[in-house]
This record gives structure tokens, sequence and C-alpha cells, in this order.
């Protein structure tokens, strides 16, 4: 195990209710044949982080009761419905106190990004004032490392489903963007269209 690795917790945002999707809680949507947020979990655990904090929402006793998580720490936002900016919040609350000097942050509806682009992120994380974002031909995407000297920061400014872009662009000039185009595609599942990406 690395140094990145033992430092850098992965921060899974999972508690969307799919809106757009008839109400159908994202984590819950079948991928390769079992719930989505338990293969978001594995693609951050490939990747290469031991510790892995997953925020739950909609359905978060279902959640539970149908996914396997392992020794993942489950971390219910009962603000959900107020969108990513809660749940953000309740993620990187959860992370304080901990060993973690960074957290890198992924969202439950992209299946399309894997290991390889997750692990190019942690690969740049140096330090708590790491400041990382996968970029897609040169355009800010997911994941986001955020060192821990960020998170009260963020926080403060996670609003609605604005997450950390705000103070991503803020701190633009500090922000390190890794490529991950050619390793990963940064679709969304939000609508029923999209749920053509799952398997």
């Amino acid at each position: 195990m690395t140094e990145n690795e033992q430092q850098v917790a992965g921060l899974l945002l999972a508690a969307g209710g799919g809106r757009r999707l008839g109400g159908r809680p994202k984590a819950l949507l079948a991928h390769r044949g079992r719930p989505l947020v338990e293969h978001a979990v594995g693609v951050l655990r490939a990747a290469g982080c031991t510790r892995v904090h997953v925020v739950l929402g909609a359905a978060a006793a279902a959640v539970r009761e149908r996914a396997e998580l392992g020794d993942s720490v489950l971390v219910e936002n009962p603000e959900w419905a107020e969108g990513m900016g809660s749940s953000l919040r309740a993620g990187l609350d959860s992370l304080a106190g901990t060993t973690a000097r960074a957290a890198l942050v992924s969202l439950v509806d992209q299946p399309g990004i894997g290991a390889r682009a997750m692990r190019r992120v942690l690969a740049a994380y140096e330090d708590e004032t790491s400041l990382v974002s996968a970029a897609y031909d040169g355009v800010r995407g997911h994941p986001v490392l955020l060192g821990a000297a960020h998170w009260a920061p963020v926080a403060a400014t996670a609003t609605g489903d604005q997450g950390a872009r705000a103070y991503l662009k803020e701190h633009r000039k500090a922000l390190v963007l890794v490529e991950c185009g050619d390793v990963a595609q940064p679709y969304d599942i939000d609508t029923v269209a999209d749920l053509a990406h799952l398997e």
C-alpha cells in the first residue's frame, strides 16, 4: 500500500433520488447485475482507496439492505433532497477526525469513470493542500481530490447541486488538472435515455 493510498479516502456521493428517472434512487440502479453503488465503491477500492465513505440519502435503508459495501463507512444525509452540495458537506464532515489527509470524491452515477482515471487523480496527491481534478479534453470533471486544508471552505460554499464547483472555479490557479479522456467517459445517468449506458 502506498502512502497516497493510506492518506486519501474515497468519498462516494450516492444520495440522489433520481428525480428525472421517475424517482428511482441512483444508488440502486442495476449495473452488471448489482446495485450501481456497489460498482462505484469497487472502483474506488480498485483505484487504491482503502477507506471509503459512502453518502446515502434516497432509499438509504434499501441501499443498506441490498448493496454489499464491505467495510465502507455509510453516512446518511437527511438533507439529500437539497442537492449534491449537502451530500458533499455530510461526506467531508464524516472524514473530519480520521487519518485521511485528502478525499477522492466520485459520483455514483458516472460508471464510465473507472479505476484507471481514479488512479491518475490519486497519483497527483501530494499533501493536505492538494487540489486535483480529472479533465476530459481539458474540461474539468470527476473525480476531484480535495486535500484536507480545503474541506472546510469547500463545505462552506457547497450548496444546491453545485458541490465544489464554485470553490474550484475560484481556486482554478491552484487546481491541477489530470487528463483522463483517453481512459474514461464522464457521462451521467440522469435520464431514462441514459440508462442505456448501464449493463
